[in-house]
């Protein structure tokens, strides 16, 4: 009896510990690919062209679906915020009220959201079958970095890309807002905005667009090591793709957190 219970725990304490350097290695394999992607970032030849490609793909072709979501998401904060905020006739803020929160939060986790599904996919997918068909080997043997190639553009692309998408996604939602508040519900649009200006600030945009940046950056790093990071065929291009969807959402939401305690204190 005494033996078996000792062997479940040696067996527990063992299985404890590889998890927990499994999660280690991960971490600094994380690191060390961040890294790499800095350290390309200001090597020649600077690739303009892919990264205009890549601001094309991740920036332009979301467009629609960002300002869709946008559209609605406004449309819907709005009318919520109507049913809860006319019981005690408070319908002045609810202009204010959707316009602090798109710009704060919705709009850049959303949109981040929207880009980790659809680009962060994209970007796994895109590599990891070019991982897997050697086509990185092919890169590197004619002495061109796969992370410069095909990591660094997409990086930054999405990088500069997000916030723009945010802020498209703010103004059609603010827009998506106004429509259901004041055209809709019937609110007087001089009340629907008399207090914009006492509650929205500079500090409420710059703390919406600070997030994007950091989203960005982290979705990209995400689906391109994930990647980089393919193994076994087509199987692997899968489970790579999802893995990059996953964690890139996951990351934007706990971010979300960090950085809303964060810049809530310094802006």
């Amino acid at each position: 009896m005494v033996n078996n219970i000792l062997s479940l725990g040696h067996r527990y304490i063992s299985d404890l510990g590889e998890k927990v350097i499994s999660i280690v290695e991960g971490l600094g394999r994380f690191s060390e690919y961040n890294s790499r992607v800095l350290y390309w970032t200001i090597k020649t030849p600077y690739r303009l062209s892919l990264f205009f490609d890549q601001m094309y793909y991740i920036g332009n072709k979301s467009i629609f679906i960002v300002l869709l979501t946008g559209l609605f998401s406004g449309m819907v904060f709005a009318y919520q915020t109507y049913l809860g905020f006319s019981i005690i006739n408070a319908d002045s803020l609810i202009g204010p009220l959707v316009a602090v929160s798109l710009a704060k939060e919705l709009a850049p986790v959303l949109s981040g959201l929207i880009v980790a599904g659809r680009c962060g996919a994209a970007m796994a997918a895109q590599i990891g079958t070019m991982k897997v068909t050697e086509q990185v080997d092919a890169l590197e043997v004619m002495g061109i970095s796969g992370v410069q190639y095909l990591g660094v553009p997409r990086v930054w692309a999405t990088f500069f890309s997000l916030p723009l998408l945010a802020i498209l996604f703010q103004i059609i939602g603010n827009f998506g807002s106004w429509m259901i508040g004041t055209q809709v519900i019937g609110i007087d649009e001089v009340i629907y905005y008399s207090k914009l200006s006492e509650f929205m600030t500079i500090s409420n945009l710059a703390e919406g667009v600070i997030k994007a940046f950091f989203f960005g950056y982290l979705i990209a790093i995400i689906g391109t090591y994930q990647g980089f990071n393919v193994r076994g065929g087509a199987e692997g291009v899968g489970k790579g793709t999802n893995m990059a969807v996953v964690w890139g959402m996951v990351v934007v939401l706990i971010l979300d957190f960090f950085l809303t305690s964060f810049l809530t204190k310094i802006l």
